[in-house]
């Protein structure tokens, strides 16, 4: 008999939960991490089609690091429906206002662009402090 590719049934699927703190990291690098946690690239039985991924609760984003002059720089964008309702925000007033926003952006962007990636987001739970309502889940912390 030939061969043939294991591909795992979707309750088959382990999923675990993580704890990453925030506090002192690289904007980018950790997006990348928790994103491949997230999309399950880091498992052995990684399908791009399942979701085989885990649970990221990311605490302290209120102390996330960017690099150069990004603070300043680095201009956050959305449209509001209505005519002229472009809103543009730099990186230091979204910070202020919303700090969850951030982690949450830079991750869903490098997601699937379909409904799986809709899903995966979901699974990322980002807090501005160091408190967060998962305890009952057990979450393992990791270091990114």
């Amino acid at each position: 008999m030939p061969n043939r590719t294991f591909i795992p049934k979707t309750g088959d699927l382990e999923k675990k939960w993580y704890v990453i703190d925030a506090k002192g990291q690289i904007l980018g690098r950790m997006a990348t991490r928790i994103a491949t946690l997230l999309m399950g690239k880091h498992k052995p039985t990684y399908t791009p089609y399942q979701d085989g991924g885990d649970y990221v609760i990311v605490i302290n984003a209120k102390e996330v690091q960017v690099s150069g002059n990004k603070a300043k720089d680095k201009i956050y964008k959305h449209y509001t429906g209505y005519p002229s309702g472009l809103k543009q925000y730099n990186y230091e007033t979204l910070m202020e206002r919303k700090p969850e926003e951030i982690i949450e952006r830079a991750v869903e962007r490098m997601l699937p662009k379909n409904r799986l990636g809709s899903k995966l987001i979901k699974h990322l739970h980002v807090y501005a402090g160091d408190a967060h309502h998962q305890q009952a889940q057990k979450p393992v912390p990791l270091t990114v």
